[in-house]
Parts: structure tokens; C-alpha cells; sequence
């Protein structure tokens, strides 16, 4: 899982020296080093936009698909590939402090410190075996220096041996773990061994992740607001028409959404894409702007009083210099999400939720879903601090996510799942992988970890009653060692079938 992380990691930059950019490993850039940023590069080291302007995907550091668009004095991190024009980039920290050698020393560190299971079978041995040698030692001993026969006492402690030998139980922890992965695999669930299951059984409480994990972590239209006598088709015909130039994701899912309502785009007859704003654009003989907040207020734009909070990317129509409304693309919520943590929320699981989303995205999908903990705009480190600090309040605590940014906290939870369709590395670090993609699956999952425990301690208990019984029978001379041997191996059948 290191090594995927460190694969991320950029070997060689382009480096400004003496006015001439050269091709510099990645070791040898020092803080202040001005780096050219091609299209298609990942970025090798933290830093500041010296120049120019253009489009990076964040997705590996935050896990947000939307690509951030960047110009003159925006930070970026390591680990981000520059989408669309060239950039320089003055840099900020060395490639051993950049964000993705962060990410790599995080899963290195939160993997170590992971809590270790204790099973069920280590915690019995440590109690049961140094008992029964000590109770046979003493069986052949203490009657023998009473009575002073020795043949028999000793004769009686083999038998107390044989009797008390757990076979039954080293056999059938394993066969019920063996069982339980089996019946979760039919599930979807894939767990990668047998602590995994038992961790699960002491979960109190489950952090998620939120795009592509609570979510479906595509974009689509999910809103369309009106000001004033505007009608829903004009908006969308006007925002449509003028965003069918733009290669930005928000405007395609836009242009999309109005190809699928067949309304007829045309084309305007000047555009022009205004970086990390939106689009100046002339339709029709009219100034249309579409675009965020800061665009609108760029141009003296008013906006109406008291909208509602939204979640998601907001574009606002003003057309000659009149706002007429607004369209909201986001992430779509799964609909099997909320049934999920009514679920959960029924078996007593806390649930959060971490995510490097806006706080305002982030709030209102848990408003929505009913998630009771919110942590956002959080890097790798953030969400593994987190992880920390839940599992100091309410104990086992588990994590799902799906993107490379989740590695960290998934190393670092007492039990992991990876989603379906995530990251290498957090499939490779989580221990348990879901084979779809819903989250119901998880309170499943749940109930079959703690009937696994229950089974595996009503087989204890037999066993140990069984036992007792023979050892009993075994101390007065009622059964000699082929007896309770034969008996012993019945118990381990009966146990087993």
C-alpha cells in the first residue's frame, strides 16, 4: 500500500535555472524552486501559481472529482495533475514534505499503530492452558502424597489431559470463521481474514467517507431555481447555450442535462471562458453571464435575499446585468445511503461523516442522510486525526472510503472497508472490500459479525461444560484415557458438524 502511494510521487520536474528550464529529479527541488507545470503532469511538489492559469484534478489528495481551477497566488499540492494549460509554480516544501510523501509516511504510521486484535482463541489459551497443566500437575501429586499411590494419581492427571485438550474449540473458531466469510461473500462482502470479522463485532461507531462513497461521486444537475417571471427551459436553454464551449465539468453536466430535455442550443455569437468564474457570453444581442458568486459580483450583479443554502456547484444566469435564476450541479446522494444509516442508527452505530468537500456540501448531505458527526474540508492527515479522536470517544471504530486520500484513515481504523469501485490502495490497505456498491450491506454485515461471536461463545460454553463433566467423571475413575479420548473426539464432531 506504501509503494502504491509512492508511485504517485513525481520522479523529475521541470526546474528553472538560469533562466532555462531544466529536467531536475524530484529530490533535488528546494523551496523556492519555480517549476513549468505541463499539461498532463502531475505536480511533483507543494506551492504557489507564479504564472499563468488552468485546471488541476485534486482528486488524489481531497477526493472531490470537480477539477479546481487555479490561477496567480492559488496553492496546490503535490500529487495533482494539471489538466488543461501550462503553469509555473513557485514551490513552497521539498518532495519530502510535499502532500503525497505525507500520504505515504501517513498509511506507513497509521498501519503500525493500528490496535491489534486480541481473538477470542489467543485470549482463552492464555487463561485455560497454564490452568489445566497446573490442575493435572497438582491431580498427580497431591492424592499420590496422600495415599501414596502414585500409579493411580498419575494415570488419573493423563486422563485429566487427554480429556481436557481443547481440541473442539481450536476447530471450530476457525471453521466459524471460515463459515462467516463464506456467508458474507455471498453478500458482496470480502473480508481478508478472520480478525476483521471479530474487530467488526466491537465497532460502536463508522466514519465515512463522502464522494464516491455516500455518494455516487458523478455530477449532475440536481436543481434549477427561477428569479422572478423566468421560465425553467429559457434558464436552461440560455445557461446551456452559452456553457457548450466550456470543457469544464459542470458546464458538459449542464449542456448534458439540457440534450436529455431536448431543448435546442444554439450557438452564441461571442463566448469566452473566464477562469475559475464561468462564461461571458452573447446570445441573442444580450450580455449573458453565467457563473458563481464572484462573477456576479464582479459585474455588479445583485442576487436575491435569502437563498437557500444548496449543495454542490452553483452556476447563477444573469442576463443584461439582470440575475434571472440558478442551476445546481452536485454529487447525487446514493439511494441506498440512506437507508444505510437508518440502519446502522437502529443497531446503535454512531455515525460520521469525513470528507474534503466545503463544510457547506458536507452539511447538508448529513443533514439529509441523518449522519450525526461532520468533519469537512479535510486532507489525508485531517481525516486520520479524526479517526483518532472518534475512536478516543466511543471506542472500535471502522472507516469506508474509497479514494487514495482515505488510505491513511483506513490503515489506521480497527476494521476498514473499501468500496467497490475504489482506489488500488484502499482496497489493498482496507480489510474488508464490498463487491457492489451499497451501503446496506454494512448493517448485514454487522449482525452476521456479532452471530458469529455468539456462536463461537456458545461453542465455549459447550465445550467447557462438556469438559468438566469428563473431568469430573475422569478424577473418580469412572473413565480411563481411550474412553474419554473416544468421548473428546465425539465432542470435536458434534462441535464441528
Amino acid at each position: 500500500a506504501i509503494t502504491d502511494v509512492a508511485s504517485l510521487k513525481v520522479e523529475e520536474a521541470d526546474v528553472l535555472v538560469n533562466g532555462e528550464f531544466v529536467r531536475t529529479p524530484s529530490e533535488d527541488i528546494k523551496v523556492g524552486d519555480i517549476l513549468r507545470i505541463k499539461a498532463g503532469e502531475r505536480i511533483a511538489a507543494d506551492g504557489i501559481v507564479e504564472s499563468g492559469t488552468s485546471r488541476i484534478d485534486t482528486s488524489a489528495v481531497n477526493g472531490e472529482p470537480v477539477p479546481m481551477s487555479v490561477r496567480k497566488g492559488d496553492k496546490i499540492m503535490s500529487g495533482c495533475i494539471n489538466l488543461n494549460e501550462m503553469f509555473t509554480l513557485r514551490v513552497t516544501a521539498a518532495a519530502d514534505d510535499s502532500m503525497i510523501s505525507k500520504i505515504a509516511r501517513a498509511v506507513e504510521d497509521a498501519s503500525a499503530e493500528k490496535p491489534q486484535i486480541d481473538r477470542f482463541i489467543t485470549r482463552f489459551a492464555k487463561v485455560y492452558t497454564p490452568i489445566v497443566i497446573a490442575a493435572a500437575v497438582l491431580t498427580a501429586i497431591v492424592p499420590s502424597l496422600i495415599t501414596g499411590d502414585w500409579s493411580k494419581w498419575i494415570y488419573s492427571a493423563l486422563t485429566f489431559l487427554v480429556i481436557s485438550c481443547p481440541c473442539a474449540l481450536v476447530l471450530s473458531v476457525p471453521l466459524a470463521y471460515f463459515s462467516g466469510i463464506g456467508a458474507s461473500s455471498k453478500l458482496g462482502i470480502l473480508f481478508k481474514g478472520g480478525n476483521s470479522i471479530e474487530a467488526l463485532g466491537k465497532v460502536k461507531a463508522i466514519a465515512f467517507d463522502k464522494t464516491g462513497t455516500l455518494t455516487d461521486g458523478t455530477f449532475s444537475v440536481t436543481k434549477v431555481e427561477c428569479f422572478g417571471n423566468a421560465d425553467e427551459n429559457a434558464l436552461l436553454t440560455i445557461c446551456g447555450s452559452c456553457e457548450q464551449g466550456s470543457t469544464h465539468p459542470v458546464a458538459e453536466s449542464i449542456t448534458s442535462y439540457c440534450r436529455e430535455k431536448n431543448l435546442a442550443l444554439v450557438s452564441p455569437e461571442k463566448s469566452e471562458e473566464l477562469a475559475g468564474r464561468g462564461v461571458s457570453s452573447e446570445l441573442n444581442s444580450k450580455k449573458i453571464l453565467c457563473g458563481n458568486e464572484r462573477l456576479m459580483a464582479e459585474n455588479g450583479i445583485k442576487l436575491p435575499a435569502n437563498l437557500a443554502p444548496t449543495s454542490g456547484s452553483v452556476v447563477y444566469v444573469a442576463v443584461d446585468g439582470n440575475a434571472v435564476g440558478r442551476v445546481v450541479v452536485s454529487d447525487t446522494i446514493k439511494k441506498t445511503s440512506r437507508d444505510a444509516m437508518k440502519k446502522l442508527r437502529a443497531l446503535g452505530i454512531k455515525t460520521a461523516m469525513f470528507t474534503g468537500d466545503k463544510k457547506e456540501n458536507a452539511e447538508i448531505a448529513a443533514n439529509e442522510l441523518g449522519i450525526d458527526i461532520v468533519r469537512a474540508e479535510l486532507l489525508p492527515d485531517g481525516k486520520l486525526e479524526e479517526i483518532r479522536k472518534l475512536r478516543s470517544e466511543y471506542g472500535s471504530v471502522m472507516f469506508v472510503g474509497d479514494g487514495i486520500n482515505d488510505a491513511p484513515a483506513l490503515a489506521a481504523a480497527d476494521a476498514s472497508v473499501a468500496m467497490s469501485d475504489a482506489s488500488d490502495i484502499a482496497k489493498e490497505t482496507a480489510d474488508i472490500t464490498l463487491r457492489g456498491v451499497e451501503l446496506t450491506e454494512l448493517a448485514a454485515l454487522r449482525v452476521l459479525s456479532e452471530r458469529l461471536m455468539n456462536r463461537i461463545n456458545s461453542n465455549y460454553r459447550f465445550i467447557l461444560a462438556f469438559n468438566t463433566s469428563l473431568l469430573v467423571l475422569g478424577f473418580i475413575g469412572v473413565i480411563t484415557p481411550s474412553m474419554s479420548a473416544l468421548l473428546h473426539n465425539g465432542s470435536t464432531i458434534a462441535i464441528c458438524a
